[in-house]
């Protein structure tokens, strides 16, 4: 009975006349107001990386492997209009310090985050090696891809302290006198995959999240403090250079952003922008000729409660104000630790739910730090974790793979917005709740848009620019129902589903 009574006096509001069963429900009308005049940061690229099933699945049948590489790099749409593809713009290649070759002596557990190394124990180079990675790297090729990076993650065996791919109680794994062939093994590697492939990197990366012990086994890795990696810098600019190639160095992956723009809690390990990039500062390599003028770091650990995430990147974009030739490039990010509690890195989940939240993540990359590149962790994953783009079996030789809706939430954004798109003014009233937008425009003169109704409510959306009206509209959604999936407008409108992304592109 009280259930009863309850359910009678919810359907008698004060505040409003109950509906009629035959009048339709009034939805909320919200304008995005674009103005095209107030520009921002210029995108370079979206990006992913080959680590580490890529060493196993560039060697599966191609049918399967044709198949994933098209979702990744594809720009082709099928015939009903639906994508490919997410239309990567960068790829990038992980770098292996040999730890595959030492077998289970290399100490990390998992095969599969083992790597090889084209640098063999007598001083030469097998350029057969990691032929699954170079399988994926001519693929991203061959479907457009305009951009590769190179990475390592640890030195060669040969060159560490403990011959390991990974460091002992938290030291550099590096040995001094190493520190100069270290730099031409990467000078060679980006030579010799050149002559293997025809690709030549457009970037390369040194050293990956030096800010970490990466002490237990887990996977290739090694810290490094601020001085080295400067050292190193130098010496690798001057092995590509001997070798004239035009590969740019990139530095410095830090593991989280705070360490871009803080001491936070690793000294000798942080204030990265100033420590490289302030000409007085004692580790400056800003004048270097070939080294890009972006500075990287990983969203992890960063992303929660939506008030600190904007709070932590507006104080990169404050930063980098006082470089105005510095770009900041966000170059890794995947689904990691409890996030406030508001989502578990742990557990797979293919649904809406992760892929919301990578986009919320990478809106507020774009918007608030004014990040001119987005990269994802591993674009293939075999494991129970929210780190794969594409879950794959864990077989060497074939297997199964299934999409995750996080890959078409990327592609929301890297298959729209191109290289050059210059990120312009997007607005939304103050009120709303649970929806972001951000705009772009590319440089052949379209306008892309993305919302990311993150709320449990449908919601009419209208673009409205400051230059006119927006013509030729073609819009796509991603939800519980659909993937990148052509939607149409209505009378100047479009519906964002709740728990939706999507995306506008017009002129």
């Amino acid at each position: 009975m009280l259930v009863t009574l309850f359910l009678i006096f919810g359907s008698c509001r004060a505040d409003g006349p109950v509906r009629k069963p035959d009048q339709p429900a009034k939805k909320t009308v919200v304008t995005v107001a674009i103005d095209p005049s107030k520009t921002y940061q210029t995108i370079d690229h979206f990006g992913a990386s080959d680590a580490w099933a890529c060493q196993f699945v560039g060697n599966w049948p191609a049918g399967t492997k044709n198949e994933i590489a098209d979702l990744l790099f594809s720009r082709d749409t099928l015939s009903n209009g639906q994508p490919k593809g997410i239309g990567l713009s960068l790829w990038r290649f992980n770098i292996g310090a040999g730890t595959a070759e030492q077998g289970d002596a290399s100490g990390i557990r998992d095969e599969w985050r083992r790597a090889e190394s084209f640098l063999t124990n007598d001083g030469t180079y097998n350029w057969e090696k990691q032929a699954g990675q170079l399988w994926f790297l001519k693929a991203g090729k061959e479907r457009g891809v305009p951009e590769f990076l190179a990475f390592p993650n640890s030195p060669p065996v040969q060159f560490t302290t403990n011959r390991r791919g990974y460091a002992t109680n938290g030291a550099p794994n590096l040995n001094p006198d190493q520190h100069e062939r270290f730099s031409e093994f990467l000078a060679d590697v980006v030579d010799g995959v050149r002559s293997k492939t025809g690709i030549t990197f457009q970037y390369i990366s040194p050293v990956n999240e030096p800010q970490w012990d990466w002490s237990d086994g887990g996977q290739e890795g090694t810290p490094f403090y601020n001085n080295q990696i400067a050292g190193m810098t130098r010496s690798l600019s001057a092995a590509l250079l001997k070798r004239r190639l035009s590969t740019k160095i990139n530095i410095a992956e830090a593991g989280q952003i705070d360490y871009l723009y803080s001491e936070h809690n690793r000294p000798g390990r942080s204030n990265q922008i100033n420590s490289f990039f302030l000409k007085e500062a004692p580790d400056y390599v800003g004048d270097l000729p070939n080294l890009s003028r972006a500075i990287s770091g990983h969203s992890y650990f960063t992303t929660s409660p939506q008030k600190t995430a904007v709070a932590k990147r507006k104080q990169i974009a404050s930063l980098l104000e006082t470089h105005p030739d510095l770009k900041y490039w966000m170059s890794e990010y995947c689904i990691l630790g409890d996030n406030d509690g508001e989502i578990q890195g742990s557990g797979r989940d293919l649904g809406m739910d992760p892929a919301l939240y990578v986009a919320k993540v990478i809106h507020n990359d774009l918007t608030h730090a004014n990040a001119s590149a987005w990269h994802w962790w591993i674009a293939l994953s075999p494991y129970n974790y929210k780190d794969g783009l594409i879950y794959v079996d864990k077989n060497k030789t074939g297997g199964q793979y299934t999409v995750s809706k996080m890959l078409w939430a990327l592609g929301n954004y890297s298959l729209f917005i191109r290289p050059g798109a210059v990120r312009v003014e997007a607005t939304l009233p103050p009120d709303t709740e649970g929806l972001f937008a951000s705009a772009f425009l590319n440089k052949d003169g379209k306008l892309v848009m993305v919302i990311v109704n993150s709320s449990s409510k449908e919601v009419e959306v209208k673009a409205q620019s400051t230059t006119g009206p927006i013509d030729r509209v073609k819009m796509y959604q991603t939800s519980a129902t659909a993937t990148l999936t052509p939607i149409k407008e209505h009378k100047g409108y479009f519906t964002a589903k709740a728990s939706s992304i999507t995306t506008i592109v017009g002129e």
